[in-house]
């Protein structure tokens, strides 16, 4: 399913202006700080805006235009709100019967058994949902809409009412969405550690616009779209292969581009992929191999470029190993000092405690 939207909306001072193609497949998470837009242009695909004006296309079905708006209900989404907004008079089994009952005569891949085995629904069927934490209301309300049967799933900020440990466990839930039941997702937040965890495309929004739009790594790993995505927390994310486990030393053992990675252990089984996010304030350099360190993950690597912002102590230097890059932010002094250069060969420094294991479903 492939969705077009070029659309003007105005509320008071501000005006949302978007013109955007997206991704039919995977997650495209919608980034940018509050107020910058980004859901009202999921109520604008959803329609639920109708001071918009403009023009929604999903594949050869028109959702609206200058002449025709197709109300909500006639969309083929589906949509989870910041609040889960089930009916609470019913019990979790109610509520997803509702659902399905609404979309009988759907041809698609998604059944009841399927959703309540992927989000693990089985203990709480018979239970009423006001009896339900943060986050199992909000499996419930992911299962329901999943059981409309749609052809694209929206989702405003869904856990940011929840705390870490619920929000990293229903956010690979969430990842494994479109894989799982065949539909793409459209996800809001200003979180970028959710976007690192679970997003395949992203697009950049900033004052009712659509600043940059891509792949995750593609943006992520470009300095020059820091101000959007948050300088602070830049980085990258990388695939890694699990090929061991220290039980001693309680570390997981991986490898990326034919090279050995430690984390603090995870648990998982030997031959998964992971996604790690490493910031780049978390990379240190060295132009030799380092001797006498405790830092466990030592990469060969090579410097592609070097970002120097005169107007502050730091520089980002962009590197390369395989086919995969990283990012290391360090001292504009230290560039100087250790020579360093494009084309130049470094060791790329990273605590086995700097990975981000929330993505991987655990807590710090």
């Amino acid at each position: 399913m492939s969705l077009s939207v070029n659309v003007t909306c105005h509320f008071g001072d501000f005006q949302l202006q978007v013109d955007q193609s997206f991704s039919g497949t995977g997650i495209t998470a919608l980034f940018g700080p509050s107020g910058c837009g980004k859901s009202t242009l999921l109520r604008i695909i959803a329609g639920l805006e109708s001071k918009a004006k403009g023009v929604v296309n999903s594949g050869a079905a028109i959702w609206q235009n200058e002449k025709q708006f197709m109300p909500t209900w006639q969309r083929d989404i589906g949509f989870v709100f910041q609040e889960p907004r089930l009916f609470p008079h019913l019990t979790v089994a109610g509520n997803l019967a509702y659902a399905q009952k609404r979309s009988t005569n759907i041809q698609s891949q998604i059944t009841l058994e399927k959703v309540v085995a992927a989000l693990d629904l089985a203990p709480l069927l018979n239970r009423r949902v006001t009896a339900l934490s943060g986050g199992e209301k909000q499996r419930v309300a992911i299962g329901r809409s999943l059981l409309t049967k749609p052809s694209l799933m929206l989702m405003d900020e869904p856990l940011s009412a929840l705390d870490m440990k619920r929000r990293s466990s229903i956010l690979l839930l969430i990842r494994s969405l479109p894989e799982t039941f065949g539909v793409p997702v459209i996800y809001v937040t200003h979180a970028i550690d959710e976007v690192a965890q679970i997003a395949d495309r992203i697009a950049l929004l900033s004052d009712g616009r659509i600043c940059a739009e891509g792949p995750l790594d593609a943006i992520l790993e470009n300095p020059e779209l820091d101000d959007l995505t948050g300088r602070f927390e830049a980085g990258v994310v990388i695939d890694a292969k699990i090929t061991g486990q220290d039980k001693k030393f309680q570390l997981t053992l991986l490898e990326c581009q034919g090279q050995a990675l430690i984390m603090p252990l995870i648990p998982l089984h030997i031959g998964e992929t992971v996604r790690l996010r490493i910031r780049a304030r978390d990379v240190a350099l060295a132009t030799e191999i380092p001797r006498g360190l405790s830092i466990r993950n030592v990469l060969p690597a090579r410097i592609i470029a070097i970002d120097s912002n005169l107007e502050s102590a730091f520089a980002e230097v962009i590197l390369v190993f395989g086919d995969r890059k990283l990012r290391s932010r360090i001292t504009r002094a230290s560039v100087e000092e250790l020579n360093l250069e494009p084309g130049k060969a470094v060791y790329a420094l990273i605590k086995s405690i700097a990975f981000d294991r929330r993505g991987i479903g655990i807590t710090p």
